[in-house]
């Protein structure tokens, strides 16, 4: 309940803050990893963890039309948000608890929210179940630097430039404090092999990570 009074609180300010936060390449950034991992025209997809629905209006701008598309969060303001700018169907619930049929979708993405599950191999095995065969999932995830320039950059930024920064320009004490959360759990965030092995134990095939600017991680998989 504290993490989702947390986002419900931060929600309006959360657009504005993620696009200064990264120099308005956030919408841009998830249309090409959604491209090259096969979101296209014609398909029916699940947004997990869709917050105010950055990843589905990438997704509508490669042709997913709104009507087959399915924005689900544990955030009911964060989805109220969404709602403002897209015409698509919200789901109140988590990630690892999906209130809809099986082999119901042919793709499932997840924005920037893995960190926030409590296990990845019921969030995947739900992933999967949802999923139709030969359904593919996308989870972009940020990775912390494993060398010590990159770490204390990533660190300065994200612990101490962007909350402050984030009051500043909202005023708004909400944003920051889901500010410095989104430090917290980036700072804990699941190492990339973890997420690979998760993926792989609950039956996926094809498990891929590729990665952006050595913190932006693509992971990709497809159910059998």
């Amino acid at each position: 309940m504290f993490v989702q009074n947390l986002f419900d609180a931060g929600a309006p300010f959360y657009d504005r803050v993620v696009g200064w936060g990264f120099l308005g390449s956030g919408v841009m950034y998830r249309k090409m990893a959604e491209r090259r991992a096969g979101v296209k025209a014609g398909i029916k997809l699940l947004d997990s963890a869709a917050g105010t629905g950055l990843m589905a209006e990438a997704a509508i701008q490669l042709g997913v039309l709104p009507a087959d598309l399915v924005c689900l969060d544990p955030s009911p303001g964060m989805l109220a948000e969404a709602k403002k700018k897209l015409s698509v169907q919200t789901v109140v619930a988590p990630a690892d608890a999906i209130p809809l049929p099986d082999r119901t979708f042919d793709f499932v993405t997840m924005g920037y929210a893995l960190r926030h599950v409590a296990s990845l191999e019921g969030t995947f095995a739900e992933y999967a179940r949802v999923l139709k065969p030969g359904g593919r999932v996308l989870i972009l995830e940020i990775t912390k630097p494993r060398n010590r320039f990159g770490a204390f950059w990533f660190r300065l930024w994200f612990r101490n430039l962007y909350p402050f920064l984030t009051r500043v320009f909202t005023g708004s004490r909400d944003a920051q404090k889901m500010m410095r959360y989104y430090w917290e759990t980036m700072d804990a965030v699941v190492p990339p092999e973890s997420i690979l092995a998760a993926l792989g134990t609950v039956g996926f095939t094809d498990v891929r990570r590729h990665v952006v600017g050595s913190i932006f991680s693509e992971y990709t998989a497809t159910k059998p």
